[in-house]
């Protein structure tokens, strides 16, 4: 890694050696292209052209600007305006101003500014000559996370124009603690990688990050730099999910696919009064903060060296600055689903170097349900009961749905499915009918679609291995007469016969307790596989109880959600 900043920082050393930079913005689908560039005069000049315009007049209106000298863009000349010994003295003043191919020959002014303008193109203005660059690599955006723990690993967010977080060079900087003789800080290099991890000598210190974005022609353009708006502060010692990641150091073979399922506890949901004196008192006020959440959420999950990751409760915001970045730096590739009306969602993340996105099927379970043909026979059974009804359509709920496909076999494609029930304890009767909607919406998808791909459901279903829900799943089927069609009492009671096709088995079985707080603990989240093609390879043991209640509950400061991420490695048949 060190070889490769070197060399890149030489060739963005030596490339403006030769000649001055005409740097070129031109998107297709947008009107307008734009050129920057130092005159010669050393004004800088910004122009927005028509991409159909002829060259000629860009050409020309470079010229003018020229000709204007310094401070004086986009000013009217009055005497040019006045007459015609005014245009003389401005036409003489102008400098001749051609545009040349990579091959040397001049391009002609009737050619479209779009097609005029291309990479490694040679402007000359009087007698000063600019390489053209077309679309450079450009970062938009470089931030680096407000809160950083010692022990946990630093993921800058960053956006980029024309280049690829994975092309970009980083290079990271410790402050001394011995200050400069003028009071500002000393910086010292730490290391060249995306994602840098503070150990505990620095403790107390600020980073800062150099990040040059680059794309995969090996272009780079301009860096730039950030600083940690506070220093490294001490982490929290072993973590709940640490002894995890035991089993998890390396990522499983090619005919394995390391999956996790997890509720991450949304931050609109943990920064509330009620959060914190009613459902999380016994968690100290900074553990429930994001950042700090944050960072034991990006150690843990990239900790687990997965190859599919299904989220539930994600902040859309979470999702867009820390999440999707931070994945993305080890290797996985996120997509995200918002529940209507809500501001968070579901996520599912996939290794992109041993999947690729072959399409996707998301749904709101209400939305599916009042208007696609699939789930007519069950509209016309719940039609029967209103008031039911009326509340499965009040829910926001969604179910998230990926085909992948294999990048080493194509012939092997997976559905994975993603979602997260309604959540009131007397609320079975709702989820009955919400898995309905999803197993049916699966069917079709993994039947229909794609026929005889294996399923894998992930979620936070909401549901215990003693209710209705559960045994649907498992079972297949599920009695008119069962115990949860009248959950929130006999008003909302609605009997209906269901049944599904598939053969799903929960792959780490029926865990004591998935989620734990003060006054509930229970298992609520589950792995669903198809048994007929996928087994078992390994389960992931879960935190010890004594980890668990080590701070009375979760979320605590040593474990980021009230949830307990389930992590199993399973294998094709």
């Amino acid at each position: 890694m060190w070889q490769r900043v070197r060399s890149a920082l030489q060739r963005l050393r030596a490339a403006p050696a030769a000649m001055e930079r005409a740097v070129v913005r031109c998107v297709p689908g947008e009107p307008k292209l734009s050129v920057r560039l130092v005159l010669p005069d050393g004004s800088a000049r910004h122009l927005q052209r028509d991409q159909a315009e002829p060259l000629g007049r860009a050409l020309a209106r470079i010229a003018a600007s020229a000709a204007r000298g310094p401070g004086k863009a986009g000013k009217k000349n009055k005497k040019a305006k006045g007459g015609p010994a005014g245009e003389g003295a401005a036409a003489a003043a102008a400098p001749v101003v051609r545009l040349f191919g990579r091959g040397g020959e001049a391009v002609g002014e009737e050619t479209p500014n779009a097609a005029a303008w291309q990479e490694g193109a040679v402007l000359q203005v009087g007698d000063t000559r600019y390489l053209v660059e077309r679309n450079p690599p450009a970062l938009t955006e470089l931030r680096l996370p407000r809160s950083l723990l010692a022990g946990f690993p630093v993921c800058p967010a960053l956006s980029t124009e024309f280049a690829a977080p994975r092309h970009c060079l980083f290079r990271w900087f410790r402050e001394r603690r011995e200050p400069a003789g003028d009071g500002g800080p000393v910086w010292e290099e730490a290391a060249a990688e995306r994602v840098f991890t503070p150990g505990a000598a620095l403790v107390g210190l600020r980073l800062k990050l150099r990040c040059t974005p680059g794309d995969a022609a090996r272009r780079f353009g301009a860096p730039r730099e950030v600083e940690s708006s506070g220093p490294v502060e001490a982490g929290p010692g072993t973590c709940t999910f640490d002894p995890r990641h035991l089993y998890t150091a390396r990522p499983c073979g090619g005919g394995s696919v390391r999956t996790v399922t997890y509720n991450i506890l949304a931050d609109t949901y943990a920064q509330t009064e009620f959060s914190r004196t009613v459902l999380y008192p016994y968690c100290a006020p900074y553990a429930l903060e994001l950042d700090y959440r944050q960072n034991l959420l990006k150690k843990e999950l990239a900790g687990y060296s997965a190859d599919l990751v299904c989220l539930q409760e994600v902040d859309k915001s979470v999702f867009v600055d820390s999440l999707a970045p931070a994945l993305d730096a080890f290797g996985l590739e996120g997509l995200f689903k918002i529940k209507e009306k809500q501001h968070e969602g579901l996520a599912t993340f996939y290794r992109r170097d041993k999947f690729s996105l072959l399409s996707r099927h998301d749904v709101a379970f209400s939305e599916a349900l009042l208007s696609e043909p699939l789930h007519e026979e069950l509209r016309e059974k719940l039609a029967k009961y209103p008031l039911v009804q009326e509340k499965v359509l009040q829910r926001s709920s969604v179910l998230q749905v990926s085909v992948l496909q294999s990048t080493t076999d194509p012939s092997r494609k997976i559905c994975v499915a993603n979602t997260h029930l309604y959540w009131h304890p007397k609320g079975g009767n709702i989820r009955l009918v919400q898995i309905a909607v999803a197993l049916t919406h699966i069917k079709h998808v993994a039947c229909d679609l794609y026929p005889g791909i294996p399923v894998i459901f992930c979620g936070d279903f909401n549901s215990t291995p003693s209710s209705g829900t559960y045994s649907f799943i498992k079972s297949g089927g599920i009695a008119e007469d069962h115990e949860d069609w009248v959950s929130n009492g006999e008003e909302e009671r609605c009997n209906m016969p269901l049944s599904h096709p598939f053969k799903l088995l929960s792959a780490c079985g029926e865990p004591a307790y998935t989620n734990y707080v003060g006054g509930f603990h229970g298992c609520l989240d589950y792995i669903f596989i198809d048994e007929n093609a996928l087994e078992v390879e390994q389960v992931i043991p879960l935190p010890s109880h004594e980890e668990v209640t080590a701070h009375q509950a979760l979320p605590s400061v040593i474990h980021p959600s009230d949830h307990i991420a389930l992590v199993c490695d399973l294998k094709w048949k």
